[in-house]
């Protein structure tokens, strides 16, 4: 994975680092524009699915039947296949009545799986995230990677397509994501009033600062 019809476009390339200023600039944008997004989807009556699936901490593909499910012995090998079969049904059945629907796939490679797993072993705050069956999948990412191509050749169809995302770098995966999702779905949005706040009234017995008694040490 990713499936061979999504590519990543900067293979072979070296990718520049994303500093923290720039993230922060284009995440405020492209949050902004999310906002204009969901305005027009209430005001115009759209109707958005958008489903994400993709490798977790353990390297586990996709948590149903087609992944987890499968690799971890938690159904039957006909029952996985069964389901695969019918997911484009349900899929054209909801694309069929109007709703859109988008499929993002956040994959990552098998060192920065390790490192993500690694922190959370040695971070106190993240150990209690961990489970036997983290643990019993990470020895098995073969046979998730497998599976999980099995799923993009069974479900990966023109009218409901999987989009890739590479995730080893969270904060650039997130942009991408975003300003993918904005592309893909078509709205105008509405201009914005004119805000302005309104002048406090000031009367004569105006309540002074409030008689606190204790405050939180400013330890830091």
């Amino acid at each position: 994975m990713p499936h061979p019809k999504h590519k990543k476009p900067d293979d072979g390339q070296a990718v520049e680092k994303l500093g923290r200023k720039r993230y922060n600039e284009e995440l405020a944008r492209l949050q902004g524009d999310l906002v204009r997004l969901q305005e027009a989807v209430v005001r115009d009556g759209l109707k958005v699915l958008i489903v994400f699936e993709g490798r977790d901490s353990a390297g586990k593909g996709g948590v149903n039947r087609a992944g987890v499910e499968r690799v971890m012995g938690f159904c039957s090998e006909d029952e996985a296949l069964r389901f695969l079969r019918l997911v484009p049904t349900v899929e054209w059945a909801i694309v069929d009545s109007g709703i859109i629907l988008l499929k993002y796939w956040l994959e990552v490679g098998p060192e920065e799986q390790t490192r993500r797993l690694q922190s959370r072993i040695n971070d106190p705050r993240k150990v209690w995230k961990l489970s036997p069956m983290d643990l019993e999948s990470y020895s098995r990412w073969d046979a998730h990677t497998r599976a999980g191509d099995d799923m993009f050749d069974a479900t990966d169809t023109d009218f409901a397509p999987w989009y890739a995302a590479d995730s080893n770098d969270k904060k650039r995966a997130r942009l991408n994501i975003i300003s993918h999702l904005l592309e893909q779905i078509p709205y105008e949005a509405a201009p914005r009033k004119s805000v302005s706040l309104p002048e406090r009234t000031q009367p004569k017995d105006a309540h002074q600062p409030l008689r606190v008694h204790h405050y939180v040490p400013a330890t830091y």
